[in-house]
């Protein structure tokens, strides 16, 4: 079973969160950013990367707040189980040109109607757990933008 990284990426509002879903690249369903480390890679450098590469976006990852899940991941043929550490990313730019913007397309959605976003259960999963945590990401990342 192989092990990659990946990003939640948020914003804030006062109170309130949103989340970015990106689309996949075979099928087009709503995810999250995630892919491999690449050699001598951190977590933190890895996230970064794939966070820009996917989702065209920059900003301050959430170290403390690893959450590590089981996603399937399509080849076309079959899926297969892959373990993935994801942190929250707070942020802090976004561009219209990035990477990997012919193949993907961007959606921000409020935390509390993330659910609706994507109908895969493994993200469904994920988006319950970072709810869960939210209030505690919500305060470090108001410190992180003041």
């Amino acid at each position: 079973m192989s092990h990659k990284i990946g990003v939640i990426p948020f914003d804030i509002s006062g109170d309130r969160m949103a989340v970015m879903f990106v689309t996949s690249q075979n099928r087009g369903s709503w995810i999250l950013p995630k892919g491999d480390l690449k050699a001598n890679e951190t977590h933190k450098q890895g996230c970064k990367r794939e966070a820009f590469e996917e989702a065209g976006v920059r900003g301050t990852l959430l170290t403390d707040f690893p959450m590590t899940v089981v996603i399937g991941k399509s080849n076309g043929i079959d899926v297969k189980n892959v373990l993935v550490t994801y942190y929250p990313l707070l942020v802090t730019k976004q561009v219209n040109k990035w990477p990997e913007d012919h193949k993907r397309e961007r959606h921000w959605s409020p935390l509390n109607k993330a659910h609706k976003v994507t109908e895969r259960d493994d993200y469904l999963q994920l988006i319950k757990q970072f709810d869960a945590i939210a209030p505690w990401i919500l305060e470090i990342a108001k410190h992180k933008k003041a």
